[in-house]
């Protein structure tokens, strides 16, 4: 999934939305920010991980919340089945 269709689709922003998202089984994909804190990304890595979900975590929080077009960085963004 390409960074550049966030602002258009439907998803979750943020870390514990994202994770109760993964947890209730609505999430298709996972962008996680490479500079978050570990204590952050690690749960969220580790529910996908258990889930199956994909994970691109080539992106920097800075440029998740651009592509969400919100005015602060994003640890995480789940993308909606």
């Amino acid at each position: 999934m390409d960074i550049n269709q966030l602002a258009s689709i439907d998803k979750t922003i943020g870390a514990k939305q994202t994770l109760k998202a993964i947890a209730k089984g609505s999430v298709k994909f996972v962008f996680l920010g490479y500079d978050g804190d570990s204590y952050v990304v690690d749960p969220i890595r580790t529910a996908c991980i258990e889930a199956g979900i994909p994970v691109d975590d080539k992106h920097t929080m800075d440029e998740l919340g651009r592509a969400c077009r919100i005015k602060v960085g994003a640890t995480a963004v789940g993308v909606f089945r």
